[in-house]
């Protein structure tokens, strides 16, 4: 799961939503003003991410085959 987070992180180099808003309001109608935020992703989270999910994997593989061999 590390893995594929990692390698969305590198692909996408950033997330955006849209946020809803009360604005002025002008007597009895409310005014919305709609926002979009975006929320960087550095390359660096994704490359933790991937190195960390390739060495949890590396670490369950030997563990697996040491506790084989006893």
């Amino acid at each position: 799961m590390l893995i594929a987070l990692g390698m969305a992180a590198f692909g996408y180099r950033s997330k955006s939503y849209t946020v809803a808003e009360t604005g002025i309001n002008l007597g009895a109608i409310p005014k919305t003003v709609e926002k979009t935020r975006t929320v960087p992703l550095r390359p660096i989270v994704g490359g933790i991410c991937l190195a960390g999910g390739i060495a949890l994997l590396i670490i369950g593989r030997k563990k697996r085959f040491t506790s084989a061999d006893e």
